[in-house]
């Protein structure tokens, strides 16, 4: 009987061991789920309700910091921008920024220039930076990409100085030569010939405003809202007259030829006026006695057929510095032979905005003293292409023998010599 009273005892003290155990360890296991871990940390650091979906939706670039400068929340953009890395805010004044905001609850902007991210070459980044408490732990940082905006203001800013000053040249010329029609009153030829100087002002400043308004036209105007299949011949004869006084002034051989029945889609005004300023070009920089060539080809390219209209000349040439910004608004490669000519350098910035307007663009090719090759390549009017397909299928099966070579229009242009013109018919 001792010994199964002595075992009764020690199975209940066992039993009341094991019982204070079991409820130590759960008492324990319920105190360190209480703690905050590293990662409870970042839980409880979210976002308040709705801000989330109010971030996904703004054009500016987001980020969201907690108490410790880590990145809640960043937006795609601020990636791209370079201003969230290895889950920190890369920018270190937005972060003293932040931290200041945090302090004091107070909203802060600024505005800074950034670099660019990868080789930095080019303009930095332009931002505007904007920071305002989120609640009472988080910092939130809206960042505004300025830098199209600062371009566009700077072009806007050097438009604005260089028609200021090509308006004030022929002004002032005026009032000069008005001046001193009256001084000479009494002597017939005086007058006569600043009368004559004062009418070549008055069609330079003519020509001026009439680029301006052009140029305004192009670049507000929807070239497709009245766009029509336009036959490219026709508009190669309407250039041609308009430049063919000045051409005949100095013997220039204007030739134009290539591919015929040649459709373009667009605009007739702006399509005539941009050959028109490309043929005028080359009339204006060529010397006498010399030829300029206007030919057009059809092309395939990715994407569909496109048109090529080439402008050749025997003229003086560009050099490749001068290439490069040749399409820029007022920029003359020989500023004094431009004012001779009554150019404005407005001409080749109007053609290459009704070429981006119509989808297509146009290229240069020149070498000092060998004359340039300036190139229109346009989308071609499908209605058209098509039909001319049609009739050239049906003919080849009706006539056989007597279909044309199109091989020509495969070949690449070239530039102009005293022997050979790529173009077959010549307009004097």
């Amino acid at each position: 009987m001792d010994v199964n009273a002595a075992v009764a005892a020690l199975a209940a003290l066992a039993g009341v061991c094991t019982g204070v155990v079991a409820m130590l360890a759960f008492r324990w296991s319920e105190r360190e789920q209480a703690k905050p871990t590293r990662s409870s940390l970042h839980t409880e650091a979210v976002l308040p309700p709705g801000v989330d979906t109010v971030l996904s939706v703004l054009r500016s670039s987001a980020v969201v910091l907690d108490e410790s400068d880590s990145v809640v929340k960043a937006s795609s953009a601020a990636y791209a921008l370079g201003l969230v890395r290895g889950g920190k805010l890369a920018v270190e004044p937005m972060l003293v920024m932040a931290r200041d905001t945090r302090r004091d609850g107070e909203i802060r902007q600024i505005e800074l220039d950034l670099p660019r991210r990868g080789n930095g070459r080019g303009d930095g980044l332009a931002v505007s930076a904007r920071v305002a408490p989120l609640g009472s732990r988080l910092v939130l940082l809206l960042v505004e990409d300025l830098t199209e905006a600062r371009r566009i203001e700077a072009v806007r800013r050097d438009f604005v100085a260089n028609v200021s000053h090509e308006l004030k040249t022929p002004v002032g010329a005026l009032s000069l030569l008005s001046e001193a029609v009256m001084d000479a009153s009494d002597d017939p030829e005086a007058v006569t010939r600043f009368a004559g100087r004062m009418q070549v002002e008055a069609t330079r400043l003519t020509s001026l405003v009439q680029e301006l308004i052009d140029l305004s036209r192009v670049q507000n105007d929807d070239p497709l809202e009245d766009a029509e299949p336009v036959r490219v011949d026709e508009l190669v004869a309407e250039a041609i007259d308009r430049c063919r006084h000045a051409a005949g002034t100095k013997q220039i051989t204007m030739a134009a030829g290539g591919t015929a029945d040649l459709h373009v889609w667009g605009n007739r005004g702006q399509l005539a006026a941009a050959l028109g300023n490309l043929i005028e070009n080359a009339v204006n920089y060529s010397p006498a006695r010399t030829r300029v060539g206007i030919a057009a080809r059809r092309i395939t390219v990715h994407g569909g057929e496109m048109l090529e209209i080439a402008v050749t000349d025997q003229g003086i040439g560009i050099s490749d510095r001068d290439k490069e910004r040749i399409f820029e608004r007022f920029y003359r490669v020989d500023p004094a032979r431009s004012r001779a000519t009554g150019g404005t350098g407005l001409g080749l910035a109007i053609v290459k905005h009704v070429a981006a307007s119509h989808g297509g663009e146009v290229t240069v090719w020149s070498a000092e003293g060998q004359g340039s090759t300036f190139t229109l390549r346009l989308p071609e009017a499908a209605r058209e292409r098509d039909r001319d397909k049609a009739d050239r299928r049906d003919q080849s099966l009706v006539e056989p023998d007597e279909v044309g070579d199109d091989a020509a229009a495969d070949r690449p242009y070239e530039t102009f010599t005293d022997e050979s013109l790529p173009a077959p018919e010549v307009l004097p």
